[in-house]
């Protein structure tokens, strides 16, 4: 299982970006998914997931009403469309998926299994 985030870049706040994931080696379809970030010198936190076959989605306090996940079956892509970028929003962002298929939204760290390599954001002010 593979996962292979892209997207990042540098933005200035009040803009977007809209961050890809795409995902190999298993059924897409069957598994939750998740965006996390990591900003330096803090801890990696939870951004947003969806629950298996695209069903419900949950989002972290800073991201609702600004952030979006979703995904094409099709292309065995998960996305995060940010809009309204703050710089506080800088960090780098991972998506993620669990070991074992059938699961809800999942937030915390422990849950996910396999991660991809991380895409820079960056916010400036």
């Amino acid at each position: 299982v593979q996962l292979q985030a892209s997207g990042g870049g540098l933005v200035q706040a009040g803009g977007s970006l809209r961050l890809s994931c795409a995902v190999t080696g298993r059924t897409f379809s069957s598994y939750a998914l998740g965006w996390f970030r990591q900003a330096p010198g803090k801890e990696r936190e939870f951004v947003a997931s969806l629950a298996y076959r695209g069903g419900n989605t949950l989002y972290a306090d800073s991201a609702k009403g600004r952030f979006t996940i979703s995904l094409d079956n099709a292309k065995n892509t998960v996305y995060l469309q940010m809009n309204m970028l703050k710089p506080e929003d800088t960090a780098v962002y991972y998506c993620a998926s669990p070991f074992f298929s059938g699961t809800g939204n999942l937030r915390e760290e422990r849950e996910y299994y396999f991660w991809g390599q991380g895409t820079q954001v960056t916010v400036s002010s």
